[in-house]
């Protein structure tokens, strides 16, 4: 009878197994990815928002804020994990 108890649960098993490999890790990755990416941004990188604005970082500022120039003359204060997309990455200073 043991047996058979165990045999009920071998498909929800492979169920949330699949449901793993197909659905949460991947996400985990692409999360993972995203803060690496937001956290090496720095001023001049050409950028994208989830509202669909490009424009260029102008200043990182201290807690999870950055200053993006949209137009000349024209910036704005957007959150770190707003930016979708790095289009163009400065090169780092020498030293």
């Amino acid at each position: 009878m043991d047996g058979n108890a165990f045999a009920q649960f071998v498909p929800l098993i492979l169920i949330f197994a699949i449901m793993y490999f197909l659905l949460i890790r991947p996400q985990q990755k692409k999360m993972k990815e995203h803060t690496k990416m937001v956290e090496a941004l720095r001023r001049g990188d050409k950028v994208v928002t989830q509202g669909g604005m490009i424009g260029k970082v102008t200043k990182v500022k201290e807690a999870n804020e950055l200053e993006v120039e949209i137009a000349e003359g024209v910036r704005v204060t957007v959150i770190k994990h707003t930016i979708t997309q790095v289009l163009s990455k400065t090169e780092p200073a020498e030293s």
